[in-house]
């Protein structure tokens, strides 16, 4: 699967890669300060039983994120043969 889906699509351990941030201004720019920016691997480590918060893991920090900010962040999927 070639077509970009969001970082909210992910199940837990699942991994996407970056393909862009398109959420509001300061959150984009707090995001791409913590690493998330194109071509970065993300990881989904965990849910909230809710379903929300997810925390995922960039860089190697854990970073929760909302589901509504996570659909805003679009990923093409991790080739676990590091494709």
């Amino acid at each position: 699967m070639d077509q970009p889906w969001n970082l909210a699509a992910l199940r837990e351990g699942e991994s996407g890669y970056v393909v862009s941030v398109s959420t509001h201004p300061a959150l984009k720019h707090r995001l791409q300060d913590l690493g998330l920016i194109p071509g970065t691997r993300v990881t989904c480590m965990a849910r909230s039983p809710a379903g929300d918060p997810c925390a995922y893991l960039i860089r190697g920090a854990l970073i929760a994120l909302r589901q509504a900010d996570a659909q805003e962040i679009s990923l093409r999927p991790w080739d676990q043969r590091g494709a």
